[in-house]
């Protein structure tokens, strides 16, 4: 008997959801529908569409874990409660085949692909007629780029960097099919290239098919349009170090010169005060989150604010458990990082002496936990286009470090740069790492940060570094996927 895999999408867990708005991104699961129904009216698939988004925010992928494992791999954060299940493995590097945060996170994240899969088949075999040939391209788009992100997700931590060989390495199953049903799921890994270019091929889909601009500001934040599209691209290509095509993409939703704006599509900037982002998050710095509310939150153990900061007893504001404090050799103990900077205020410590600890406050909803969790803002488009000035012109590029004063002067009005602050391109690409470091402190960007530049994790508290030619530098495949799929290689 044939092996079988385990992440297939029920086609009958349809989701449906109320006439308000807020309620609209949060679909709640009624009585089965058959998927001979499933494509046959507007509402369904709409239901389907948001659907995706849901699948996507589950806490423990894009809702949550995504996040706190790229930080905790990094040098930001230190371990307080030894527990397997919030990732101590993560955090220490040695995680195996058989670890759940390893089975799960990729176990959620192929369900999420698989789910874009079976929509998009769907679509073509019903839901295009239903709906029309322009929504039926917007939705497509949305699915797409979706499944651009899960698999892009998927090779931060399951796959070598582009820039080892180029992309030629092993990347990861590359699954374009909807699977409703048990059969042989045997494939082997596609190039880690193969893979980027069906990310960008998506990508590319998105943009040229999603709406230019959503009207209504939780909407604009929490389903993709045209501008998030450009954005997730210039991620993607920086992650490849494809230094001018960051540029391209950058420069169709940046302006020329200061104050950086977005001329077309939605009107991205950044905002004056940068804790006002993670208080109202549908601002148009915020180009794509994952919304929460108290009808659907990350689920147990998944949530940012229980992570990051304590119990109310330990520091006032606290909503948490405390598992990771702040490093206080890492990004905080930066001197060019001045007590003058807004973002200092994401930073409270306890105690004293030796029971001094730091703790991050940028998430700081109480229990349910319903912060939405930033996927990509405004901030890192403009620091993606300016590494990409520096490192393919090789040159301190004065628009780079405008660029970089935009996002530094907004919190910190003492520090400004100029191109005569650094010697080399080398030294404002690093002061660009470093803002980078700051600015997304708790987001997620870290390890991604570190890999796709081949440098080494660098070793905390007890933890030693993890050079780039270490096994453990990525994750091993997990053992779910080794053990289904007979043509799976491990890392």
């Amino acid at each position: 008997m044939k092996k079988q895999i385990i992440y297939i999408f029920l086609a009958a867990s349809i989701l449906v959801t109320s006439c308000k708005k807020e309620e609209d991104l949060f679909p709640v699961p009624p009585a089965n529908i058959s998927d001979a129904f499933a494509f046959t009216t507007p509402d369904r698939i709409l239901n389907q569409v948001k659907g995706l988004y849901a699948t996507l925010r589950n806490g423990n992928f894009y809702g949550g874990r995504y996040l706190i494992y790229n930080d905790i791999r990094g040098e930001e954060f230190l371990l307080q409660d030894p527990n397997e299940v919030t990732g101590a493995g993560v955090w220490s590097q040695s995680v195996n085949n058989s670890t759940n945060n390893v089975k799960d996170f990729w176990s959620q994240g192929y369900f999420t692909i698989n789910r874009c899969n079976v929509f998009l088949d769907g679509m073509e075999t019903t839901g295009n007629n239903v709906v029309g040939t322009a929504l039926a391209a917007n939705y497509n788009a949305e699915a797409r780029l979706v499944r651009a992100l899960s698999y892009y997700s998927l090779l931060q931590l399951f796959a070598r960097p582009y820039a080892d060989g180029g992309g030629d390495k092993p990347g990861l199953p590359l699954r374009l099919k909807g699977n409703t049903s048990l059969g042989d799921y045997n494939l082997p890994r596609s190039t880690v290239a193969e893979v980027y270019a069906q990310v960008l091929e998506d990508l590319n889909f998105a943009e040229t098919n999603l709406p230019v601009t959503i009207t209504d500001a939780l909407s604009r934040t929490t389903r993709a349009h045209r501008n998030t599209a450009i954005a997730l691209k210039t991620r993607v290509y920086l992650s490849m170090q494809k230094y001018d095509e960051v540029i391209t993409e950058a420069n169709k939703i940046v302006s020329a010169s200061a104050p950086f704006t977005a001329t077309t599509g939605v009107n991205h900037a950044l905002q004056a005060d940068v804790t006002n982002l993670f208080k109202d998050f549908t601002t148009t710095e915020s180009i794509f989150s994952m919304p929460f509310n108290a009808n659907e939150t990350p689920g147990t153990q998944n949530q940012l604010a229980y992570y990051y900061t304590p119990a109310r007893t330990v520091v006032t504001g606290g909503v948490g458990q405390g598992l990771y404090s702040l490093n206080p050799q890492g990004i905080i103990a930066n001197t060019g990082w001045t007590a003058a900077d807004k973002r200092r205020t994401f930073v409270k410590s306890s105690g004293s002496g030796t029971t001094l600890k730091y703790w991050m406050f940028k998430y700081t909803s109480p229990s349910p936990y319903t912060d939405f969790v930033p996927v990509i803002r405004y901030a890192e488009v403009l620091l993606n286009l300016a590494e990409a000035k520096v490192r393919s012109l090789n040159t301190v590029d004065a628009q780079a470090v405008a660029l970089l004063n935009a996002v530094r002067s907004r919190s910190d009005a003492t520090t400004t740069f100029t191109v005569a602050s650094f010697t080399t391109a080398n030294d404002l690409a690093n002061a660009i790492l470093t803002e980078r470091r700051i600015e997304f402190l708790g987001e997620g960007l870290r390890s991604p940060d570190v890999l796709r530049l081949l440098m080494t994790i660098p070793g905390k508290s007890n933890i030693p570094s993890v050079p780039s030619t270490a096994q453990n530098y990525i994750w091993p495949i997990s053992a779910n996927e080794l053990l289904l799929n007979n043509l799976m290689t491990d890392n």
